[in-house]
């Protein structure tokens, strides 16, 4: 298995640059999603691994090679597209096996190689079959064979179960969370879902897009409760997290104080204002709807009473995800268990957790920092 280095790595088409100095290491059998929305260079930095892409600058590494100028096929990876690119006229067998028999392996070590993966993903009834016989599901498997089979250094993973549906997606997240433990391999996966992000990654790397006006793709990398709990910008704390966090802009009054839904509210002190705590500062503020809720919570320790208005309702089942109005300010709450919701135009009091809170420079969208 190898590790994986981005060292400064740009990538440019002509006149456009989608990636801008990219570091990034990936350790020797880790499980590593990038995540972001469309245009913020995941899927690119994934075929640059692979070979798929040029590198207009930086170095990448594989291992201890720069393999900038290796071709695809030397690079010891192996990519599952979103398609699952199977060959129609082949059976599961002949596909899992081909990437095999092009490489001139003896055919006694193809077969015994090709039945250990079908035995490994529950294929080993099938191998006679041919795609057009298959679910969804099972040709999703059958393409990770085929990756599996030429046991490589790394993995690689672009968006391979967004064809399927939900259920499916559900229980082949599990299936590639169990196979990177049983194989102790290098993956790095690429999804646009961060429900499938904070799941499956051992770290998490959120991308954005320069056309956003960033000056560069990473914004955060860490674990997915690192990224929960932390987030060190507030794109970050926008993007992860189901529902997202909401985040508004506030003004701090002569007693460094900001109004939300009719309560005047300390920043937590944990932060360290500086220049952001004088009068008239704007700061963003950002708190996850768990952390707003109608009625007290008693282990809550600095709490504020806001008024709000209910604009929707969202019953999940479990949960009730409330959307109001906190005067000019929308957020979203929260309700647990099965409870009577309130309807959309009723008034409400949520209790908020004031420790929970989070703080951003209206500037530069980065995480106020904290106090020494």
């Amino acid at each position: 298995m190898a590790a994986v280095s981005f060292e400064n790595i740009v990538k440019r088409y002509d006149d456009v640059t989608v990636i801008d100095g990219l570091e990034l290491s990936i350790a020797d059998e880790e499980f590593m999603v990038f995540v972001g929305p469309s245009g913020c260079g995941k899927s690119t930095a994934l075929r640059m691994i692979a070979g798929l892409e040029s590198i207009s600058a930086g170095n990448l590494r594989i291992g201890d090679r720069v393999v900038n100028d290796i071709a695809p096929k030397d690079r010891d990876t192996a990519m599952v597209f979103q398609s699952y690119a199977l060959y129609p006229h082949m059976s599961v067998g002949e596909n899992i096996g081909f990437g095999l028999k092009i490489r001139k392996v003896p055919k006694p070590e193809i077969e015994r190689r090709v039945k250990d993966v079908a035995r490994i993903l529950e294929l080993d009834t099938l191998l006679d079959r041919k795609p057009k016989a298959l679910s969804g599901g099972q040709r999703q498997r059958v393409a990770l064979g085929r990756a599996i089979v030429r046991d490589p250094s790394v993995f690689l993973f672009d968006e391979p179960l967004s064809n399927l549906d939900a259920e499916l997606r559900v229980a082949m997240r599990a299936e590639i969370s169990k196979l990177q433990t049983e194989l102790k391999t290098t993956m790095v996966y690429v999804t646009h879902d961060q429900v499938e992000a904070m799941t499956m990654g051992h770290r998490i790397a959120v991308l954005a897009p320069l056309s956003r006006g960033y000056k560069t793709n990473l914004m955060q990398v860490g674990t997915p409760m690192e990224l929960y709990d932390e987030p060190q910008n507030a794109f970050v704390a926008k993007f992860i997290g189901t529902p997202h966090m909401t985040v508004f802009e506030v003004t701090l009054d002569e007693a460094g104080k900001f109004t939300l839904g009719g309560a005047a509210i300390s920043p937590p002190e944990r932060y360290d204002l500086g220049p952001l705590s004088q009068p008239g500062s704007k700061l963003l503020v950002g708190g996850r709807p768990e952390h707003a809720r109608p009625g007290g919570r008693a282990h809550w320790t600095h709490t504020a009473e806001i008024t709000t208005q209910v604009r929707a309702v969202e019953q999940l089942g479990h949960e009730i995800i409330l959307h109001v109005d906190a005067q000019e300010q929308r957020m979203l709450g929260k309700m647990v268990g099965r409870v009577n919701p309130p309807r959309a135009g009723d008034d409400l009091t949520l209790t908020v957790n004031l420790d929970r809170l989070h703080l951003f420079d209206p500037e530069t969208e980065a995480r106020v920092p904290y106090k020494q």
